[in-house]
Order: C-alpha cells, then structure tokens, then sequence
C-alpha cells in the first residue's frame, strides 16, 4: 500500500494544499517518511488525513467558480467502527461547501471496502448540497463496494453505476471529467 500514490498528473492545473480554501492548506508532505498507516500497513505520504483512521483522500481539483471538487479517496470506508461519513462529511466536504462546493466527484478505485452503519451524515449531507442543486458522483468504485453501499441503503444519495464505472478519467483534464459527469448526472435526473 506505501506504493499506491494518488493521482498526480493534475498537479499543473490544483494543489490542495496551496489553496486557501481547501482543509488542507499549507500542509507539508514528505516524500520519504512514511507516518500514517491503515491498520499495520504503511500508507504513501502523498495522503491526506481528515480523521479518519482508515480512509485517506486527496483532493485533486477544486473548482470555486463552478462549484465542483474531484477527491481521490483510498484505504477502508467504515462507519460501523470509524464513522468514516461524519469526518469526511465534517472535515472536508463542509470546508469545501462552505467555500461554494456542491458537486463532489469521488474516485473510488482505491476504496478496498465499505462497511455501513445508519445514513445520518449520508442524508445530511444530501440535504445540504441539495439545497444548491448539487451531487455526490462516485466513480470507479469497485463491485463489492458499491454493493455494500447498497446493502446499507445509502445508494440514493449518491449518483453511481453504470457508466460511471467504465470513465477512463485518467486521459482527461478535469475540467473534461467534470463535464463528462455532469451529463451523466443531468441524463440520469432526467429520467
């Protein structure tokens, strides 16, 4: 897992942690000294921590005017013991909602399991960027994933599936992403 960096190639265009608005400005990353870990094994330092004890993020683009962010996520969501939705939700997102974030794209692939809890945070924050007619869109999450998610009901906050697990995302810029989810959300409220 020490390997397994985030999404880097976008450092040109956002650096979370040059901006003033993001939760996670002016943190210093070293390259060589590898402190945070999920459970006994060892997490790349490029992470960022939100308070969670086993799910990390990265935020990899914010855009203010537009009201969208894109955030890698990576390590285990767990609300049954972690509460993992409350931090995320506390921590990070309402920093960026507080800033005019609505519409939130969270990169999953990296996600190795979910384990539910209730749906409290899930709705809150639903209810909250809902108001600015915003979304949650998970992209890339894996099979076994998104099934947890739906076992726990928490599918209806999010927009999920289908196409949205097939975006090579890695081939554009995020400006082309956000695009590209945007009419994916737009067709699927249509409907």
């Amino acid at each position: 897992m020490h390997t397994l960096e985030p999404y880097y190639n976008w450092r040109g265009f956002y650096i979370a942690s040059e901006d003033p608005n993001s939760p996670f400005y002016e943190r210093e990353y070293s390259e060589f000294e590898f402190s945070d870990k999920i459970y006994n094994h060892y997490i790349h330092p490029q992470w960022d921590q939100f308070g969670s004890s086993t799910l990390f993020a990265k935020i990899l683009y914010a855009q203010y005017e537009e009201g969208f962010a894109i955030i890698e996520l990576m390590g285990e969501w767990n609300d049954l013991l972690y509460n993992d939705i409350m931090f995320l939700k506390r921590d990070l997102a309402e920093v960026l909602m507080n800033n005019g974030i609505s519409k939130f794209i969270l990169i999953g692939e990296n996600v190795l399991n979910f384990h539910g809890s209730d749906e409290s945070y899930y709705e809150e924050w639903f209810e909250d960027i809902n108001d600015a007619d915003g979304w949650i869109a998970l992209l890339n999450f894996r099979d076994h994933v998104l099934h947890d998610m739906k076992a726990a009901n928490i599918d209806s906050y999010f927009v999920l599936g289908g196409k949205l697990n097939e975006i090579t995302w890695r081939t554009m810029n995020p400006e082309q992403l956000y695009d590209t989810i945007e009419n994916q959300v737009q067709r699927r409220l249509a409907i």
